[in-house]
């Protein structure tokens, strides 16, 4: 499983598997879709506007609870911008 973020596009894509297959892109809603397989597998979910889908539960943390065992482990996501003092010290890249 993978979570990507793309912050110019403003996208993230959460990978369960691999594509491996032709999959279908269903649209849940304006802010998400699901790619699927014919057999039912699901591929990914895709958040569009994902700053304000990431950060609008758990401060902005990835938190991932392992049931069986009674564990919690938080992440920073990082999706929120850079303020802009800091924006402008920041080199540009080649």
């Amino acid at each position: 499983m993978k979570l990507t973020y793309d912050p110019a596009r403003n996208i993230a894509y959460l990978r369960l598997h691999q594509k491996k297959a032709q999959v279908d892109t269903i649209r849940v809603s304006d802010e998400m879709n699901v790619d699927i397989a014919p057999d039912g597998t699901v591929y990914g979910i895709e958040l569009l506007n994902a700053n304000a889908q990431l950060e609008a539960e758990d401060d902005g943390r990835l938190v991932v609870i392992n049931e069986a065992l009674g564990k919690r482990q938080e992440l920073p996501l990082g999706v929120r911008e850079a303020p802009a003092k800091y924006k402008a010290k920041r080199k540009p890249q080649l």
